[in-house]
């Protein structure tokens, strides 16, 4: 009988130790558990002075006297027929497979090594090996694509809207420029625009880092985007509050470009400023600390947005610290856009970064990151990502996938399509409670 007591004894406090671990291993981390570790060494801003109201709405925005309304209903081919242009999405082109590209592209990522040294050494090194080994944690249901490929830009767009997010977001790179794991693809920008305007979606531009990035060079950037794009009938662009239709643009690392520097090209006094010329744009730039929305600010900035999808990762992705942030833009005539993700895992080219992995809890992770979106009444609200898929926050649609060395997640129990019909839920949800704070 002693015997048969100390085995329950043991069973329950092996039983209590799981529940306890799967409970730790859900909670969403601390403002400080991430960010400092990943990416240390942010830039050194001071402030300066000067703003515009620049807060807008978009273009196809209906207004009556003395209200504006940012709610956009467009025929597309969803399920209950709409879009909504208030809900913007970040999307990638930056995929290659042999069949189009010659080989594989994004889809053999490298494992990313630890900054420390001593870190790294714990950790494998190398690359992936697809179509079976891919760098992500979940496996595409279109496979490992390529984006040129006509047919997967058209899934895209059909996937989009079916979300019902009528903007996407491109991440752009100059001509001739690429990040360091893909070739160039400004030359698929026409196709995109070309498949987004058959769905009746629009297209902003998601500005990425570069060599050389500078105010200058910027300014040759907006300077050719809009000389080469900005009369297609897929170009996004506001609306503002003081009836100016302008483009709108997405500054990602925008902190690592001082704001005098930003203050020559967005203050209208600065030395080579872009306001009240033909190429003037709201210009939104990501706030990961806290500091950064003072240089935002100062930069000339027209708002700011977080997106990181691990909510803890950063100041500015902290579900917790978004009214206080949104409090600073509204007091400030400046554009607070939150971001909201389904999860975060970025272990499959990452793997010393478990710390930040957020689970999606079976889409409960979304919904409360859409939520906290929400609880602030923005004007627009980012989903990041629809195939950011080394960082797992893809909402595209997901297979299961188990291969000789490898378990991919998948959304099960849920079908492929689970996120699109959240995002859909969700945006539709957005719209009305805009209706009631407009009243």
């Amino acid at each position: 009988m002693a015997r048969l007591r100390k085995k329950t004894c043991i069973a329950l406090f092996l039983f209590t130790l799981f529940v306890f671990g799967t409970m730790m291993g859900l909670r969403p981390l601390k403002p400080s558990d991430g960010f400092s570790d990943l990416a240390p060494g942010l830039g050194h801003m001071p402030m300066i002075g000067g703003r515009m109201d620049r807060r807008s709405v978009s273009q196809d925005a209906v207004s009556s006297p003395g209200q504006v309304r940012a709610k956009v209903v467009l025929s597309n081919s969803g399920p209950d027929g709409t879009i909504f242009y208030d809900v913007h999405i970040f999307y990638s082109v930056w995929y290659g497979n042999p069949s189009m590209d010659g080989k594989y592209m994004h889809w053999d990522h490298v494992l990313v090594p630890h900054w420390d040294p001593k870190i790294a050494a714990s950790y494998p090194k190398g690359r992936h090996m697809p179509p079976e080994d891919i760098g992500s944690s979940f496996y595409p249901e279109l496979g490992p694509y390529s984006s040129r490929d006509p047919d997967v830009l058209e899934s895209h767009m059909e996937q989009i809207g079916a979300a019902a997010a009528g903007v996407l977001v491109l991440s752009w790179y100059p001509p001739g420029l690429a990040d360091d794991n893909g070739e160039p693809t400004e030359d698929l920008v026409p196709a995109v625009l070309d498949a987004a305007h058959r769905h009746n979606l629009k297209v902003a531009f998601h500005l990425q880092p570069y060599r050389g990035r500078s105010d200058h060079s910027v300014h040759d950037n907006i300077k050719y985007i809009i000389d080469r794009y900005g009369d297609h009938g897929a170009f996004y662009k506001f609306t503002s509050s003081t009836g100016n239709i302008l483009p709108l643009f997405y500054i990602y690392d925008s902190y690592l470009t001082p704001p005098e520097n930003w203050s020559d090209l967005l203050h209208p006094t600065g030395s080579h400023s872009l306001r009240g010329t033909p190429y003037d744009s709201v210009f939104i730039a990501l706030i990961v600390e806290e500091r950064h929305k003072h240089d935002i600010l100062a930069g000339g900035f027209d708002g700011m947005y977080t997106y990181f999808a691990s909510n803890g990762f950063s100041f500015g992705s902290s579900h917790q610290n978004w009214k206080a942030v949104k409090a600073f833009c509204d007091g400030n005539n400046l554009l607070f856009i939150p971001s909201a993700g389904p999860g975060y895992i970025d272990t499959a080219v990452r793997p010393w970064n478990n710390h930040n992995t957020r689970n999606r809890v079976n889409g409960r992770y979304y919904e409360t990151a859409l939520q906290a979106a929400l609880n602030v009444r923005p004007e627009i609200v980012t989903i990041t990502s629809f195939n950011e898929w080394h960082d797992g926050t893809q909402i595209e649609m997901a297979v299961p996938k188990k291969t000789v060395t490898r378990l991919y997640l998948d959304y099960q129990p849920h079908q492929p399509e689970h996120y699109l019909e959240l995002t859909r839920r969700w945006a539709e949800q957005f719209n009305k409670e805009k209706e009631t704070w407009l009243m």
